[in-house]
């Protein structure tokens, strides 16, 4: 039987190929490989290609190993994506090699073999690479290769399917003793078209690019097309014994349940989450299998390395939906599994374990609902989501045609406690000041809005854009996301006096990203008009969008930040003429004031729960501000007799300090009381005007 529909499609171009170095070739190979799931996971698998280069400094041809660097993406990388390595010095190593008690050793004899002062990290799994004697190797992840590897009868399995083509190795951790192992199997086995890796996944090899391409993609379809054949008309994970909620049921459940898990799990470093109720989750979380399966943990290294070895189910039942009970079990829920983390890190450390690392869970499994995943960045915690998918696929093909196996429990933690993936984590980065932040900015897409959203977004903070301007912010949103990434941007169109419209965004923000810790109440509208020409109607706008619009999105970051319990940071965007009074703009001027009043009353509700307000007061910010594209800039230039050109120059000499205010100043601002800059104040009023004594605090 072959599902012809799903299998992998050869994508190589020969024109296009045809120009390329055997380095480039690698390149595109490992682009092919890795843009297709199903053939690896985001930073999954490696591969590499024996090249004939120039020595730089003796002129002479000399082979060297190109192979993905440590930490690289195989479907996203670059050419300065792989290590480069004399072979001559790798084919030394093995006689410095003091046996598997030493191993690790070797890595750092890898920087002695660089080639060309290449600054790219080599992979633990370099020896892999450099001693099977073949031009061209891939090593991959394939979902239907591991749920072959992680079967307990993996062996036979391998065999029943591929014959002597594709070898066998038992489960070893990846490293010098590996690459020798996989050296004598090709030596013993000339035939060989790769092998499979018990619990770990495959290496395919071949003389030239295109046909290392090729058999790669030939074993995995064989093992999906075999997979396919002998669990038709099985129900996967036993059959469902809990129903599916409809979409937007589940979505409502898990924007319920987000904020309250981020809470419990981000007392030290603030997470992001992320939701998942693709068909593969749904048929895991509803399955006779689930409570069998999950606690099993995962097999591949890459998985658990992600996804910790095992994820939490939530206690939710579908049948009976009682969604305030679930919620009261979670911290009992989260508690155990941290506790239970810990004696796994008691029985298997060892004398030079790195600390025990962060206890809590990065997958949580919904019955009915879905997954949501957690990390410290949100394209992290999607990734670990991926992840954790195809460990669900693993998990279905396994237990359909055999008995699912994940790794032991000390060989798991000795991957994910191994001293070299320590130095790897060690390497990182320092976060930026917002990171693991989330932020709702209202007005997204006008001049201040959109340069707060950036400011934010530029500190590591993810941003859900809201305006009523639907057109507006989707243009504004896919602009951010250009240049900060979609994970990070989201946006939704709201009003600001609508009570639905306010609570839907609020969700949305808690499904895309787990909670918030950052409301930017921005929306705005300005009006101009002597008190006796002041209509009724022009009056309750001004209250409506300025006064009970901040009331609204207020009360609903309060009751999210509440249900999280971490504190959060409110601030308001008002104006200097809530201060100061200006001609014909009572409305404005009144409901600018109320803004600032309703800042400082909610400084007093939210302080026992951690959550500041603060207020920046902008004054004549007219670059990029869509309040000034309409009446209010004829009104303002008639009010104080000039024209439009004349206004800013006008705003301009009035200040003290004689400068022009632009909406990165204001973003400024924003930021400043968004930060942990400002993590003792609260109540606070900020004016960026520059300089306006009428404006003088008091």
């Amino acid at each position: 039987m072959t599902i012809t529909e799903n299998r992998l499609q050869n994508l190589w171009d020969d024109a296009r190929a045809s120009t390329m170095s055997e380095s480039e070739k690698l390149l595109y190979r490992s682009n092919l490989l890795g843009s297709d799931k199903r053939v690896t996971n985001y930073g999954g698998g490696n591969t590499s290609a024996k090249v004939m280069e120039r020595d730089p400094l003796t002129g002479q041809r000399v082979e060297v190993l190109w192979v993905k660097g440590s930490g690289g993406d195989i479907g996203s990388m670059k050419m300065d994506g792989f290590s480069t390595l004399y072979m001559d010095k790798l084919n030394a190593l093995p006689a410095l090699y003091r046996g598997v008690a030493h191993e690790d050793e070797m890595v750092g004899y890898l920087p002695h073999c660089t080639f060309a002062l290449n600054p790219r990290a080599a992979s633990i799994d370099t020896p892999l690479h450099a001693y099977v004697p073949r031009k061209h190797v891939d090593h991959v992840h394939s979902d239907a290769i591991i749920a072959i590897a992680a079967s307990v009868n993996s062996k036979e399995l391998t065999a029943e399917i591929f014959g002597d083509a594709i070898g066998w190795l038992p489960w070893k951790k990846p490293g010098f003793e590996l690459g020798l192992w996989l050296q004598a199997f090709c030596r013993d086995n000339p035939q060989a078209r790769g092998c499979v890796l018990e619990s770990h996944g495959l290496f395919t090899w071949a003389d030239d690019a295109k046909d290392c391409y090729l058999t790669t993609l030939d074993i995995i379809n064989q093992a999906a097309d075999w997979l396919a054949a002998k669990s038709a008309g099985k129900p996967a994970f036993g059959g469902q014994s809990r129903p599916t909620l409809a979409p937007e049921d589940r979505r409502a459940v898990a924007a319920r349940l987000m904020p309250v898990i981020r809470g419990l799990i981000s007392k030290d470093r603030h997470k992001v989450g992320h939701f998942d109720d693709s068909p593969a989750v749904l048929d895991f979380v509803g399955s006779a299998m689930l409570d069998t399966l999950a606690p099993l943990g995962t097999s591949c290294p890459d998985h658990f390395l992600r996804t910790k070895i095992r994820p939490l189910v939530v206690a939710f039942d579908p049948a009976a939906p009682d969604l305030d009970a679930t919620v009261a079990t979670l911290p009992a829920a989260v508690d155990a599994y941290r506790a239970d983390y810990a004696a796994y890190y008691d029985r298997c450390k060892h004398a030079d374990s790195p600390a025990l690392r962060d206890p809590n869970a990065v997958v949580y499994l919904v019955p009915g609902v879905g997954m949501i995943t957690f990390a410290l960045d949100k394209s992290t915690a999607r990734i670990s989501g991926e992840f954790y998918v195809n460990a669900i696929n693993v998990m279905r093909g396994a237990s359909l045609v055999s008995t699912y196996q994940a790794l032991p429990e000390q060989e798991a933690f000795d991957i994910e406690y191994w001293l070299l993936e320590e130095a790897k984590l060690q390497r990182l980065p320092k976060p930026k000041s917002l990171a693991g932040r989330v932020a709702l900015v209202t007005g997204g897409a006008g001049g201040i809005g959109a340069a707060t959203a950036e400011r934010l977004l530029r500190e590591g903070a993810c941003v859900m854009l809201a305006d009523i301007d639907s057109a507006a912010v989707t243009a504004m949103a896919r602009t951010l996301s250009d240049r900060y990434g979609a994970d990070v941007v989201r946006h939704v169109a709201m009003n600001v006096t609508e009570e639905p419209q306010v609570a839907a965004a609020y969700a949305q923000t808690a499904l895309a990203f787990g909670g918030i810790d950052i409301l930017v109440s921005n929306a705005g509208i300005a009006s101009s008009a002597p008190i006796e020409d002041t209509s009724l109607a022009l009056w309750n706008k001004n209250m409506d969008i300025l006064s009970t619009g901040y009331f609204l999105v207020s009360r609903e970051a309060f009751r999210l930040m509440r249900s999280q319990g971490i504190g959060g940071s409110v601030i308001f965007v008002a104006s200097k003429n809530g201060l100061a009074a200006s001609p014909n703009a009572s409305a404005y001027c009144t409901a600018k004031a109320a803004e600032i009043h309703l800042a400082r009353c909610l400084a007093l509700e939210g302080a026992e729960a951690g959550i500041r307000v603060n207020t920046v007061n902008p004054d004549a910010v007219l670059r990029g501000s869509r309040i000034w594209s309409g009446e209010w800039l004829d009104q303002r230039a008639s009010t104080y007799k000039t024209d439009k050109d004349g206004l800013e120059e006008m705003y301009r000499q009035r200040s003290l300090l004689k400068r022009s205010v632009l909406p990165e100043d204001i973003a400024e601002g924003v930021y400043f009381f968004a930060s942990d800059l400002t993590a003792k104040s609260t109540g606070n009023i900020l004016n960026v005007d520059a300089g306006n004594k009428e404006a003088f605090t008091r």
